[in-house]
């Protein structure tokens, strides 16, 4: 098992939520549920802000930094979802030794799309990027606002530059993958996770979502970060 979190520093903990979601997603608002009994509070960035259709992979982490830079010193956990697990995944990365007032200490991956943009995964075919390429809008639904938005192309091209399959942030990681995952391919990140020894991966007989195993990812996941009473 990982290091515990110390006891007597104060802990920061962020749900980085997904694509097209929003900081009061479910498992945002399970989460802070849980965590008020503990007097701890849940941090979470609207990455939709200021505009979700110029929405980048750069802009969210370094809204995340933003975030962090407010904060009383004490070490950070992240928690991503989808998207966000592949934003936390470089967030750490980017801040190791960066920031000693605020280290990145463990990550709680959700279905992290660790593909997002690689070409690699199948969100996206190649005739749709190719026409996304070529008009720099796209048609997306927000599910979290219940309308289509045009979305620039720069959220492909900015992600591009991001490959979480060459990125290894030095922190313990917990991650939770659905074997019926649709929207991320769960061998993909079984490939991202066996390469990694600070990778502890636990594969779940649910969707993308996760909604069936949230009381099991809440318990496993307050252990691994020594939650108060845990």
């Amino acid at each position: 098992m990982p290091a515990r979190l110390q006891d007597e520093a104060v802990v920061h903990l962020f749900y980085l939520h997904g694509f097209a979601s929003s900081p009061d997603s479910g498992k945002a608002v399970y989460l802070r549920e849980r965590l008020a009994p503990l007097g701890l509070r849940l941090h979470a960035p609207d990455f939709n802000q200021p505009d979700f259709s110029t929405l980048t992979v750069s802009r969210m982490i370094g809204q995340v930094r933003e975030a962090i830079g407010r904060l009383e010193p004490g070490p950070v956990a992240l928690v991503g979802s989808s998207l966000g697990g592949f934003v936390a995944i470089h967030a750490a990365a980017r801040e190791q030794g960066s920031d000693a007032a605020h280290p990145i200490s463990h990550l709680v991956l959700l279905a992290p799309a660790v593909d997002f943009a690689s070409g690699r995964d199948g969100w996206l075919t190649g005739a749709q990027l190719r026409e996304w390429r070529r008009t720099g809008r796209r048609d997306v639904f927000h599910y979290a606002y219940g309308r289509t938005y045009q979305m620039h192309f720069g959220l492909y091209e900015d992600g591009h530059g991001y490959d979480a399959f060459q990125t290894r942030p030095d922190v313990p990681v917990l991650a939770f993958q659905g074997v019926r995952d649709t929207v991320v391919q769960p061998e993909r990140v079984t490939a991202w996770a066996a390469a990694r020894p600070n990778v502890t991966l636990r594969t779940l007989d649910d969707d993308h979502q996760l909604q069936a195993h949230m009381e099991q990812i809440w318990l496993e996941s307050a252990r691994f970060l020594g939650l108060p009473g845990q």
